[in-house]
């Protein structure tokens, strides 16, 4: 019984090991092969979260496409502000009579003054439906700025690495609101995320790894 008990225990270390060997590699990994376009999820939040997103996005070439957004069940404001804003940039470029874009909904991670023990199940029920829908989408990267949603989003982007499915790149980029103090979802995406951009000094002070470029949107 004992030596079972040794067996099942040294198996599940071996287990564990493996897993966070596997965590390592993909977290570690930051190998971008050359291609013509780059599939894009973008997860975008209610308020700001959404204006600053598609700021940065104006920024970006056709190159990255198509683009898939990721906003909240119940955010209609973001999906008209994502609407006219794929419509405005077709307008300029006549060459891109049919923009490839796509809206998908999860779950919102948590509302507001929600509690944060019924965030947790929340959070893990909006998990859930996310990684179904990263796993058909298979991005090559991942764009977000803070909203709760984008937790989960990564979290499965991540699973697809770790699983072996596809390593997907993720890019967060803090709101420019938060000058001296990362948001929770920056606190917990900052040791998950392949680069972690700040628009603070003081924020680049605190968290040296991160990437400080300035005010970008």
């Amino acid at each position: 019984m004992v030596s079972v008990l040794i067996l099942a225990a040294a198996g599940a270390a071996v287990a564990v090991l493996l897993l966070a060997l596997r965590l390592w590699v993909v977290l570690h990994s930051r190998v971008l092969v050359p291609r013509q376009s780059l599939s894009l999820l973008v997860v975008a939040g209610s308020g700001g979260h959404t204006t600053e997103i598609l700021r940065l996005l104006e920024h970006l070439s056709n190159a990255y496409s198509p683009r898939h957004y990721i906003i909240a069940d119940t955010d209609e404001m973001s999906a008209h502000k994502i609407n006219s804003f794929e419509r405005n940039r077709a307008d300029r470029d006549p060459s891109t009579m049919f923009p490839e874009y796509f809206i998908h909904r999860i779950p919102r991670s948590r509302e507001v003054q929600q509690s944060w023990l019924s965030t947790v199940l929340t959070t893990l029920y909006s998990m859930w439906l996310s990684f179904p829908l990263t796993h058909r989408v298979k991005p090559d990267l991942v764009l977000c700025n803070g909203p709760g949603t984008c937790v989960p989003v990564c979290v499965s982007a991540l699973l697809l690495g770790i699983l072996g499915i596809k390593k997907v790149i993720i890019v967060y980029v803090e709101s420019i609101c938060r000058v001296e103090h990362l948001s929770l979802s920056g606190k917990i995406l900052f040791h998950l995320s392949d680069y972690f951009i700040v628009q603070w000094p003081a924020l680049k002070e605190k968290y040296p790894k991160s990437v400080y470029l300035g005010r970008i949107v």
